[in-house]
C-alpha cells in the first residue's frame, strides 16, 4: 500500500520543501531525460517499449517522406537497368533503397568556398580582390556499421561491394555494359537530412576507405539465394545443393566506412540554375532535375 508524502494534502495540493523537494525535482529531471531520449530513439527508427529501450540499428528502409539518412542512390534509367538489384544476388539487399545508405547517422565534412584572386597594386596597403568563382568542395562521410545478425552481415557485404563498383569506370566486353562501355565511374545522387539539406545532389565517388578493427567479432553469411549450381556443364546433370554453393562471407560486427564524394554538374545542369530560385529555395532536387547546394 503506497503512503501519502508529508507534503501532500488530501485534495492532492501542496508544495514539498528540503529533502522532499529534492527527490520530487530528481524525479521529474530523470522522468524528463528518459523521454527525451525516447524521443530520440523512436524518431531515428530504434525500437523502444515503455519498460526498456532495445536499441538496434535498423537496416530496413522506410518510404521515401520519412527516410532522412544519408544515403546514396542509383538514378533510375539505364544505371538501375545495369545493377539490377532485384536480380543481382549479391546486391539484392540494396534494392528497397537503390543504393547504400548509413544506419547509424555518420560524421559529414562539407565546405563551401569563394575563391578570389589578388591583384598586386603599385603603391598601395592593400591588394584588390578579384572573384574568381564559387564551389562545393568534396564531401566526407565516416560513419559506423554494426552487424547483428547474418542479415545485417548480408546487408553489409553489398555495401562494401557497391562502393567497389562505383569507383570503376565501364570497360569490358561482357553484355550488359553495351550501352555504358566505355563511361567512367556512375554518377550517384546524395540524400540526407530532409528537403532542404541534401536531396538528389548529384556525386561522384572519389575514395572509399573501409577500416577493419582487431579485436571484432564476424558473422557469417551467404550472400546468394540460388538452390542449385550445376558443375559440369549444360548437360552434365550435376547439381550442388545451395549449403555448399554458396559463398561464404565474414563480415565485422562493428567497422568504419568512410567515402569522399564530389558534387558534379553537367553544363545543362548548370543553365537551369537561377540565384532567385536558389535563394527561396526551389533547386533542392524536388521540382527540377537535381538539387543544388
Amino acid at each position: 500500500m503506497s503512503t501519502r508524502p508529508s507534503w501532500l494534502n488530501a485534495d492532492g495540493t501542496g508544495v514539498p520543501t528540503g529533502m522532499d523537494k529534492v527527490k520530487v525535482l530528481g524525479k521529474f529531471a530523470a522522468s524528463t531525460i528518459f523521454n527525451r531520449t525516447l524521443g530520440r530513439l523512436t524518431g531515428a527508427g530504434i525500437s523502444t517499449d515503455s519498460r526498456i529501450v532495445r536499441a538496434r540499428a535498423k537496416w530496413s528502409g522506410r518510404s521515401d517522406k520519412t527516410d532522412w539518412r544519408v544515403r546514396l542512390e542509383v538514378p533510375s534509367g539505364p544505371l538501375q537497368k545495369f545493377f539490377d538489384f532485384d536480380n543481382n544476388p549479391i546486391l539484392q539487399p540494396l534494392a528497397s533503397s537503390q543504393g547504400i545508405f548509413w544506419p547509424l547517422t555518420p560524421t559529414m565534412t562539407i565546405q563551401h568556398s569563394s575563391n578570389y584572386n589578388a591583384m598586386d597594386q603599385v603603391h598601395s596597403n592593400f591588394p584588390h580582390q578579384a572573384y574568381q568563382n564559387s564551389q562545393v568542395d568534396s564531401i566526407n562521410i565516416i560513419g559506423e556499421f554494426p552487424v547483428q545478425n547474418s542479415e545485417d552481415a548480408k546487408h553489409w557485404v553489398a555495401t562494401v561491394h557497391f562502393l567497389r563498383t562505383v569507383t570503376k569506370m565501364f570497360f569490358g566486353s561482357e553484355e550488359g555494359i553495351d550501352g555504358l562501355k566505355g563511361n567512367p565511374p556512375p554518377i550517384l545522387h546524395m540524400f540526407g537530412y530532409g528537403d532542404h539539406m541534401y536531396h538528389k545532389v548529384p556525386v561522384v565517388v572519389n575514395t572509399f576507405n573501409l577500416e577493419l578493427r582487431q579485436g571484432i567479432d564476424y558473422i557469417s553469411t551467404k550472400q546468394t539465394n540460388t538452390p542449385y549450381r550445376q558443375l559440369n556443364g549444360p548437360d552434365a546433370g550435376e547439381y550442388l545443393a545451395a549449403q555448399d554453393a554458396e559463398s561464404q562471407t565474414w563480415a565485422p560486427t562493428l567497422s568504419n566506412i568512410s567515402v569522399l564524394i564530389t558534387p558534379i554538374y553537367s553544363r545543362d545542369s548548370i543553365k537551369n540554375f537561377s540565384m532567385k530560385k536558389f535563394v527561396n529555395g526551389e533547386l533542392n532536387g524536388k521540382s527540377n532535375e537535381v538539387g543544388f547546394i
